[in-house]
């Protein structure tokens, strides 16, 4: 009943009402006899549709004023005021298109136009091609060092620096050593550049390692070994069995004698089933290979596209009379990157390099930033601000006296620490730290992390995007179930099948003795017949004759010792199987019992045929073969012309094992607050199973199936429709998908984004990545992408984090994403523990960091101020060196080793990576507290040393200094929630450096003054003002207002 409701909301209410909806959905008057138009004409209704706000209920149509009450973010989005769109739009506008502008001329686009590829005759093409080579590099040798800084200096942090260090070779500028700044803005860059070029040598290894594959050319004087990036459009090229496809080419002939061959596509379109390909039937005939250079023959190939489920090309034969004309279609071609899986193939290259299928559904690999890196650049910014306001602050209460300016830039020099640059080597080391961790955890064996600069993105997400097959599921199918309708045998009793075939069946015996006896009696004496029971023996001979008969099965046999039979299963063909159809014939209760139970069923039924009806049918089926227009609609209703009048033989359930521990995990993820997205390029109806099966989906839950729509005016109404639901998740295919998204991007995001699951299905690798951008785009969220095979690279470069799993559909995932794992159950852990410590770590960390430069520049400031506005430095030479390095460093990176709970704990609890999400750990109000803290701290280190020191100047240097860098080593100890011994060994080795090197620091100390006790006194009681109320207010904290980890820990 369900189906047969009509999309468009029509009730039987007052006429005004009426009139009002047929003034949206009617091209006729307001009139009683005006008829509702059909779905397809709401296409041409434009007009209306763009005056007509999405109506999310009924009531919006007798309401006006609840027009703009349903999707306030998607409507206020659009209607701003002129002066706000002049401002805003029109200068996006202006940089936008002067970048285009640029782009374009720096980098103009062929035009992709149709082609006609002589047999064998490369030079006869009238255009130029792209040369057939693979390409992943980032960068070549010319562009490495300016994209590589470019990268480095459009961050703010690093660019200041730049300009602070610049500003050292300016004589009235130099506030001390050169090598004070440039030594570690050296190391940051020589550690980027190091690890950039790792990376692009070992893409450069594996570019060329694909681009030397040998093939064989076909030319006039025989064969010749050409590597793959000399591949030109035109060329006859020979691919072995199990050897990759170079580039897209026309089928032309096959060793198999039946004139097809199988091919798997797994790194195409992520399906592992072997696809059927037939060759050119004209050349497929000619006797010997040569012969292919003795015909004058050309192939008409439409222009390069996306899809790579459609192609329209022609072949013709002029030398023969009449010339020789045969369509071409998708299963006439061979794309790039997809496997000969039988016999020997020879075709002729149509597409190379940039124009492949592959390489156009193949997004270029973005420079990945963390949403961490982003939140500290915006800190730095207003740290920045902070330090631009004390220098004017400074010169103003010192009068404007002089050259006021020059003493500007002195004082910006002087709280240059205020922007500390090791925040970016702690920050660097402590990514390759947690990088190194990831991969020697034993509980995710095999995880390898290939993009060590956003582990914290980890820690961070909303949205997983997964794919299915190989992903969730183990992409092995298992025979679980045959019905016959009275009878169903279960996996434990499948050993009563093999009891029924062993037996002969005697009606199929008598049966077989009349077809030797006499020939194929007429239809209508068949008919006429009286109809026998069966016996269950002799429907199960009959159930598996057709599943043993009606599929496509490639018998490889290898050339060991005992031959072995090793066969593939493939889509099943349309043109001889019946089992890819649902049949009304069957049980539909057994079929929804099946599904429910997470198999994927089959519908089996035949139907004989007279010698007269199959002669019939062959000839339309040729026919329908051969026409150019609407060739697939054709052959469809010739194949279904024959499915009618069909006897049901059996039901069969199949299932698609799921990954160990996927119902848990997803469980867990879904518990973090974590949102899951299924993108696959599978059917519908296994998608949805496989949601159900894997508990994506819970039992309970409504699950909305997005009818499939066409043009406009019928995504308008589904999306009408989906509004009244609630709670339940969403299932939409890739063609309707693009349709609402072309009309309704913003109101299908707003929608979807609100589902509790969502499942898309027959999805192509560009459609992945552009759902992973419009989240993005929507949400200002994180996403993460998972998937397994060449299909998934897309989504997973397109994310803010990737994963990859190893699995039987090869590796290209994996080495695309920025982190490898060989099982989907290994995410839980790699985002709840690894993601999780990441973030937190970082953000502890850089705010840390920022705190060393905050207190030693309020120290600065304080000094600075009592001295009349002198801008002279407090820490000159190796102290203010010493101060970041050898004296702090190891104690504040060891904080990368901190943890709040346990991986068992944080495991147990998901809820706990919910609070990341929120971005609590490192925020401007934490950031305030930190720079509180430093102000405190460096008020009072400074003002204490000031007044109690006695008689010499060097004496507040010395008591103000070791203050500082005790101050430091027990804030440290005071950041610290768990205690591990490589941090006290950092505490007291740093402790230890500094003492030793007291006896060396002559040009800054008085040896003779730090060895008496009054130093000892001033310098701990200083220490003791400045850090013993931190410790009682933390203690106060944790105590009234513990964090929610501390009550699962206690």
């Amino acid at each position: 009943m369900a189906d047969q409701i009509p999309l468009y909301p029509v009730r039987s209410a007052a006429a005004a009402a009426h009139r009002k909806r047929a003034a949206y959905y009617s091209a006729a008057g307001p009139g009683s006899g005006a008829e509702w138009p059909s779905r397809y004409q709401l296409e041409d209704e434009s007009a209306h549709l763009d005056e007509m706000p999405l109506m999310m209920s009924e009531e919006g149509f007798e309401n006006d004023e609840s027009d703009y009450h349903t999707l306030p973010r998607a409507r206020t989005a659009r209607r701003r005021s002129g002066l706000e769109r002049f401002v805003c739009g029109g200068w996006k506008l202006l940089c936008t298109s002067c970048c285009d502008w640029l782009v374009n001329i720096c980098q103009r686009k062929r035009e992709l136009k149709a082609r006609t590829v002589w047999l064998g005759c490369p030079e006869k093409c009238e255009e130029k091609h792209p040369r057939n080579s693979i390409k992943n590099q980032k960068y070549n040798i010319f562009t490495f060092i300016p994209g590589v800084l470019y990268e480095q200096f459009k961050f703010f942090l690093n660019l200041y620096f730049l300009v602070v260090s610049c500003s050292q070779f300016v004589p009235a500028l130099k506030i001390g050593y050169l090598y004070t700044y440039w030594a570690p803005l050296g190391f940051v860059l020589a550690v980027t550049i190091m690890r950039e070029a790792i990376d692009e040598f070992r893409r450069f290894q594996r570019d060329k390692e694909v681009n030397s594959q040998l093939y064989s050319k076909l030319t006039v004087r025989g064969k010749v070994q050409v590597k793959s990036s000399d591949i030109q459009v035109g060329d006859l090229i020979i691919v072995e069995k199990n050897q990759r496809i170079p580039s897209d080419m026309v089928f032309l002939r096959t060793s198999e004698k039946a004139g097809s061959c199988f091919i798997r596509t797994d790194q195409l379109d992520g399906e592992t089933d072997w696809k059927l390909k037939v060759a050119v039937s004209c050349t497929q005939r000619l006797p010997a290979l040569g012969d292919l250079f003795s015909i004058s023959a050309y192939v008409y190939a439409q222009k390069p596209q996306l899809d790579i489920h459609s192609f329209e090309g022609t072949f013709t034969r002029e030398d023969s009379d009449p010339p020789i004309h045969e369509s071409l279609s998708i299963e006439n071609t061979l794309w790039a990157n997809t496997i000969v899986a039988s016999g020997t193939v020879i075709g002729v290259v149509i597409y190379t390099g940039k124009e492949t299928r592959s390489v156009m559904n193949t997004s270029n690999p973005k420079n990945k930033v963390g949403l961490l890196d982003l939140e500290l650049n915006q800190l730095t910014k207003a740290l920045f601000v902070a330090l631009v306001a004390l220098s004017v602050v400074m010169v103003t209460l010192q009068g404007f006296v002089g050259p006021w300016y020059r003493s500007l830039f002195r004082f910006l020099l002087l709280f240059s620490y205020i922007i500390p640059i090791s925040l970016r080597v702690n920050l660097d080391m402590g990514k390759a730290a947690y990088g190194w961790m990831i991969m020697k955890d034993e509980s995710i064996p095999g995880t390898v992390v290939r993009t060590s600069t956003i582990p914290e993105e980890l820690g961070r997400l909303v949205y997983l995007l997964t794919d299915k097959t190989g992903t969730l599921t183990q992409n092995e199918m298992v025979f679980k179930r045959l019905h016959l309708g009275t009878v169903s045998y279960g996996a434990d009793t499948m050993d009563e099948i093999q009891g029924h075939l062993r037996n002969p069946c005697p009606q199929m015996q008598s049966q077989a003795g009349g077809n030797n006896a006499s020939s194929t009696p007429p239809r209508k004496a068949q008919s006429s017949a009286p109809k026998v029971r069966k016996s269950v023996s002799s429907r199960v001979h009959e159930a598996v004759k057709a599943i043993a008969l009606c599929h496509n099965v490639s018998p490889v046999y290898e050339s060991r010792a005992g031959v072995g039979g090793e066969a593939e299963y493939a889509e099943a063909d349309q043109d001889f199987s019946d089992g890819n159809r649902t049949y009304q014939a069957a049980s539909p209760d057994e079929c929804g019992n099946m599904a429910r139970e997470g198999l994927r069923t089959l519908v089996v039924a035949k139907r004989a045929l007279t010698e007269e009806q199959y002669q019939d049918f062959e000839s339309r089926y040729s026919q329908a073969k051969l026409s150019i227009h609407d060739r697939a609609l054709k052959v469809a209703a010739v194949v279904e012309s024959l499915e009618r009048q069909m006897e049901l033989l059996c039901l069969t359930g199949v299932e698609d094992r799921l990954q160990a521990d996927v119902r848990p995990t997803l469980e867990l993820l879904r518990n973090a607050g974590i949102k899951i997205w299924m993108l696959t390029g599978d059917k519908l109806e296994t998608a949805t199973c496989i949601a159900k099966s894997s508990h994506l989906v819970s039992r309970t839950q409504d699950i909305h199936i997005f009818r499939p729509v066409t043009n406009r005016g019928e995504a308008h109404l589904e999306l009408n429709a989906f509004r009244r639901k609630h709670d339940c998740a969403l299932v939409i295919s890739g063609d309707s998908l693009e349709v609402c998204l072309k009309y309704y991007e913003h109101e299908l995001a707003e929608l979807a984004c609100q589902c509790p699951a969502v499942v898309c299905c027959r999805c192509s690798p560009t459609q992945k990545a552009r759902i992973a951008k419009l989240l993005q785009h929507h949400t200002g969220k994180r996403t993460c992408a998972v998937g397994d095979g060449g299909n998934d690279v897309s989504m997973i470069q397109a994310a803010d984090c990737g994963i990859g799993i190893e699995g039987k559909e090869g590796r290209q995932a994996s080495l695309a994403a920025d982190f490898s794992v060989t099982q989907f159950r290994h995410i839980g852990r790699l985002l709840m523990v690894h993601g999780r410590s990441s973030y937190k770590r970082s953000a502890a960390l850089g705010q840390f960091v920022m705190h060393r430069g905050l207190i030693i520049s309020t120290m600065q400031a304080v000094f600075s101020s009592v001295f009349y506005f002198a801008s002279v430095p407090l820490y000159q030479g190796f102290l203010m060196v010493g101060y970041a390095t050898i004296y702090t460093m190891f104690p504040v990176f060891s904080l990368v080793l901190d943890q709040d709970v346990k991986p068992e704990t944080a495991m147990l609890y998901p809820e706990l990576y919910k609070d990341l999400t929120k971005g609590r750990s490192l925020s401007f109000k934490t950031f305030l507290v930190w720079v509180l803290i430093s102000i405190y701290q460096g008020g009072i280190l400074m003002y204490g040393a000031l007044l109690l020191f006695e008689s010499e100047f060097v004496h507040v240097l010395a008591i103000s200094f070791t203050a500082l860098i005790l101050t430091e080593l027990l804030m440290v100890a005071l950041t610290i929630r768990t205690w591990h011994w490589l941090m006290a060994v950092a505490e007291v080795l740093s402790l230890g450096c500094y003492v030793a090197s007291l006896a060396f620091l002559n040009e800054y100390f008085d040896v003779a003054f730090i060895t008496t006790v009054t130093f000892v006194w001033k310098v701990s009681a200083i220490t003791m003002v400045s850090c013993l109320p931190l410790y009682v207010l933390k203690y106060l904290k944790r105590k009234l207002s513990p964090p929610s980890y501390t009550k699962l820990t206690s």
